[in-house]
């Protein structure tokens, strides 16, 4: 079913683009050539991959505890504050295989510190987490935007913190590859890869992944089997709000070097499709994060070759997916049930 709505998706922005008056085979051929087939393409891909797999992470164990975490955005926005905060102070004085480590445990606190009130109002208030997390995100956008410009050095224009020293950037995969050209893909997308499989080895193959899904199978079983909601939702939510930080390495840390104004570019929302389409599954969650990635890199080159084709036509791909793969997940289930069946009867 993921694959048929995510070919529903695809054949309505290619009615959309049709409409616009240009080529959807064409447009394909472009957007498949600048993500996929040019190798530095493939890393700008590989590079938003690595960002949108921590937040499909983040939103995906939730869901594995029957809560729908909205607020992925503004975790890992106020994550990339705790990582700067992290680097402004020590980025003088330790090395990089110190000062990396550090700057990815500040992400990662503030992450689950941002995730903690919401978890903590489910499971103590009985507060919606949907409602609040929404909530929080806004929280987070304004006050990320009043504490930026205090971080702003003296005589800068730029709404940005000033840049980390050299220590503090993750060690580039061109460097080893040089194929890859001048892109800011770095060893983040091998910590998304180690992220994923311990996320697939503890959901699936222990006791308290068991416990975990159990918990959003029957909360009331669960209880009954001995295990405690509560302490069970505020664990996954600082969980998933430390995933989500995660993301703020590889968009700070391995391109920019500094913190800027709304530097997550709704990587926080992205995860929810990518969770809904992977069916949060880490095989499901890697290939959904690298179609996205494509999407993001290869609408950016198809709108420069296109003049008709909006760079807001990403947005709306997003869009429909997320339409198709979550609100419309089950479309074409009965047709399927009713093929199977049929089959089973021949």
């Amino acid at each position: 079913m993921p694959v048929l709505n995510l070919l529903s998706a695809l054949l309505v922005t290619a009615l959309v683009i049709h409409l616009l008056g240009e080529s959807p085979t064409e447009s394909l051929a472009i957007l498949v050539n600048s993500a996929v087939v040019n190798p530095e393409g493939l890393s700008y891909t590989l590079f938003y991959a690595s960002t949108f797999i921590f937040t499909g992470l983040a939103v995906s164990i939730a869901m594995q505890a029957g809560l729908f975490n909205i607020g992925a955005e503004g975790q890992m926005y106020f994550a990339g504050l705790g990582l700067t905060l992290a680097m402004l102070t020590f980025d003088a004085s330790l090395p990089a295989w110190l000062l990396i480590p550090v700057g990815m445990l500040g992400a990662a606190l503030f992450g689950a510190l941002w995730a903690f009130v919401p978890g903590y109002l489910q499971a103590k208030r009985g507060s919606h987490v949907v409602v609040t997390t929404i909530m929080f995100n806004y929280i987070a956008a304004a006050l990320m935007n009043t504490i930026i410009v205090k971080l702003v050095p003296p005589g800068e224009q730029n709404p940005a913190s000033r840049a980390f020293a050299a220590a503090a950037e993750m060690p580039r995969l061109n460097q080893w590859f040089p194929i890859l050209g001048e892109t800011p893909l770095n060893i983040s997308f091998f910590l998304a890869i180690i992220a994923l499989v311990i996320y697939g080895v503890v959901v699936s193959r222990s006791a308290w992944g068991f416990k975990l899904r159990a918990t959003g199978l029957n909360k009331h079983a669960a209880h009954y089997a001995g295990v405690r909601i509560s302490k069970m939702i505020i664990i996954v939510m600082l969980i998933s709000g430390a995933l989500a930080g995660l993301g703020s390495v590889n968009s700070i840390m391995g391109s920019t070097h500094y913190l800027s104004l709304n530097f997550v570019g709704g990587a926080g929302f992205i995860g929810i499709a990518i969770a809904l389409m992977g069916r949060q599954n880490p095989v499901g969650i890697f290939l959904s994060a690298v179609l996205f990635g494509a999407l993001t890199q290869g609408g950016f080159d198809l709108s420069l070759e296109k003049q008709n084709i909006p760079p807001e036509t990403v947005i709306m791909v997003q869009g429909l997916i997320i339409l198709f793969c979550g609100a419309m997940e089950n479309l074409y289930g009965p047709a399927i049930a009713k093929v199977l069946n049929l089959k089973k009867r021949g």
